[in-house]
């Protein structure tokens, strides 16, 4: 019989794609409706939130490494949802954003997302998604490379967090 580790805790990242894959199994037909991936998503999405957008700051917020966003952005480009142009400011820079197809898609799918995350909000109450919004930003922040090897965080009162979210 094999040694096995006895984990104290459970699985978090695990949980975590779970999770991820729960939401998403509600919002992936329709992007594929539309004939988009998870990834092109992300992008017209972190676009339609920030307009036009230096490449750099598209991967970082779409959570797609550099050499994948290449190619996703080469496909929207063919398919005339995005537009990519040398920075005027900064020509070794490279700017994105969404065409006028591309933004339409963006508010077409946008209702059915906000749909979907009204459906969560009454199943789970305003107060609990608010709290685990509040939950994973706190977890994003205490995980950063500058944040991770310092003392353990003490829990803020529940109004100084309210005033940091204002």
């Amino acid at each position: 019989m094999a040694d096995t580790t006895t984990f104290k805790h459970r699985n978090l990242p695990r949980l975590l794609l779970q999770a991820r894959e729960a939401v998403m199994a509600h919002n992936r037909p329709r992007l594929r409706q539309h004939g988009l991936s998870d990834q092109q998503w992300r992008v017209l999405r972190v676009l339609g939130e920030h307009g036009t957008v230096e490449t750099g700051r598209v991967a970082r917020e779409a959570f797609i490494l550099g050499p994948s966003l290449t190619g996703v952005l080469a496909r929207m480009e063919r398919d005339g949802l995005v537009k990519r142009e040398r920075d005027p400011a900064d020509q070794r820079r490279t700017v994105v954003e969404a065409t006028a197809k591309g933004r339409k898609m963006v508010d077409k799918l946008s209702h059915a997302v906000e749909s979907h995350y009204q459906f969560m909000e009454k199943q789970l109450g305003k107060q609990k998604l608010e709290q685990l919004y509040a939950l994973l930003d706190e977890l994003i922040e205490l995980e950063q490379p500058e944040v991770a090897h310092r003392e353990p965080l003490l829990p803020r009162p529940a109004n100084a967090r309210a005033e940091a979210s204002a």
